[in-house]
């Protein structure tokens, strides 16, 4: 599906029905969730993500402060976006509680305390002087968001085909279809702004080649994120890494000025080849004092 305008994009996705509605909810068969065992090594990525997205309340107010931000259609877009990401925070969080995984009843509060102080402050700087970029900071937000939703899609899936539980899948595959009208807004609007000059391509380039981190990597530790990429990611073949390959890196070469850019790929691989395989042991670490890793 081509688009001309960004609000072309917004009127497609404004189109799109929720899927994680409270119905869809509702229906899920919560009762049946410890009918199938939970690798226990799964439950420090699980909890990896329901961080990664409740913390999307704390970065819809950073981007409120940047020329995006300030742009009344993807401002739009980022409320709906904001609520979506949230909810399958909470849900996966519920999911745990049901398979015996006990979560503290004001986790989400203690995620957001538990962003270290250094984060907020390079970012209150990052943000600042995204004004001096102008509309060349449109292209490079979705073009860095689009890269995220699209290694959150893959995440996602891989989790589906490692854990292997039902209830879970049902989950995740709800999770997916909201996390895939994300990405076709986000890579669409990318394509669109980027095409409008080279500037703008450029500066988007240079901002992800320097500044690209996997998702939730600096407000929640590195070694959460680098757990979560090799248990997920990881494998004797490295077919896991290759799957990323083909479903982020080679479609975020499809964007204006992003032909080579592989930083995704080599940043995976590199972690993958030094932490695969992962031992019980080391996901029990993950799980000890989850709140006081920073």
């Amino acid at each position: 599906m081509a688009f001309e305008t960004s609000k072309d994009v917004l009127d497609w996705y404004e189109k799109q029905e929720r899927t994680l509605t409270d119905e869809f909810i509702d229906s899920i068969p919560w009762s049946e969730v410890r009918s199938t065992p939970l690798d226990d090594r799964l439950i420090p990525v699980l909890l990896y993500m329901r961080d990664v997205e409740v913390l999307t309340e704390m970065y819809h107010r950073e981007l409120r402060r940047t020329p995006t931000g300030r742009d009344p259609v993807i401002a739009k877009f980022m409320e709906r976006w904001g609520v979506e990401e949230v909810t399958h925070g909470q849900i996966i969080d519920r999911f745990l509680n049901e398979a015996g995984h006990r979560t503290p009843e004001d986790w989400q509060r203690q995620t957001h305390r538990g962003v270290p102080v250094s984060y907020h402050t390079s970012t209150y700087l990052l943000t600042s002087l995204t004004n001096l970029l102008g509309s060349c900071f449109t292209a490079t937000h979705m073009a860095f968001g689009a890269i995220h939703e699209m290694s959150t899609g893959q995440a996602y899936r891989r989790m589906k085909d490692i854990a292997a539980h039902p209830v879970l899948s049902t989950i995740l595959d709800g999770i997916i279809r909201e996390e895939a009208a994300h990405t076709h807004f986000y890579r669409s609007v990318a394509r669109i702004e980027l095409a409008k000059c080279k500037a703008a391509q450029k500066v988007a380039r240079k901002v992800v080649d320097t500044f690209w981190r996997p998702v939730g990597q600096g407000s929640l530790a590195k070694e959460r994120t680098e757990y979560c990429i090799a248990m997920l990611f990881g494998d004797e073949t490295g077919e896991g890494v290759d799957v990323l390959d083909r479903t982020v890196t080679k479609r975020a070469h499809q964007l204006p000025g992003f032909e080579g850019l592989d930083k995704t790929t080599h940043r995976f691989r590199d972690i993958c080849r030094r932490l695969y395989p992962i031992t019980t042991a080391a996901s029990l670490l993950f799980s000890i004092d989850l709140y006081a890793v920073v």
